[in-house]
């Protein structure tokens, strides 16, 4: 099992996905009042080793590493998604393929 990081680095992490989606006013947003008051509640207590603490991290690690996913998802998404019908040179270059300038050609002669 990959070691947790540190709360503070998942806060802030959550806290950077959440302004990556709702801009700057993501401080008036319930999803952010949400998050701070569950890491508030989950504070390191004087307790040598605490089971709702050790899960609430791994819940807050599971919930960036969703967040981040699905930022990446859009990205790539909105990067390769079907443009409807393309032409024949714009799909070859897709894939890092010319197409031959005349019939019969290797294709690398211009």
């Amino acid at each position: 099992m990959a070691a947790l990081s540190s709360p503070l680095r998942v806060c802030r992490g959550i806290l950077k996905e959440l302004r990556a989606i709702q801009g700057t006013s993501y401080k008036q947003s319930l999803a952010y009042n949400y998050v701070m008051d569950q890491f508030r509640k989950n504070e390191i207590t004087g307790e040598r080793y605490c089971r709702a603490q050790q899960e609430a991290l791994h819940f807050s690690n599971t919930y960036l590493c969703l967040l981040t996913s699905t930022r990446n998802h859009l990205v790539l998404h909105n990067l390769y998604h079907g443009k409807g019908e393309r032409r024949p040179e714009e799909v070859a270059g897709l894939v890092g393929l010319r197409l031959p300038s005349q019939p019969g050609g290797k294709g690398w002669e211009k």
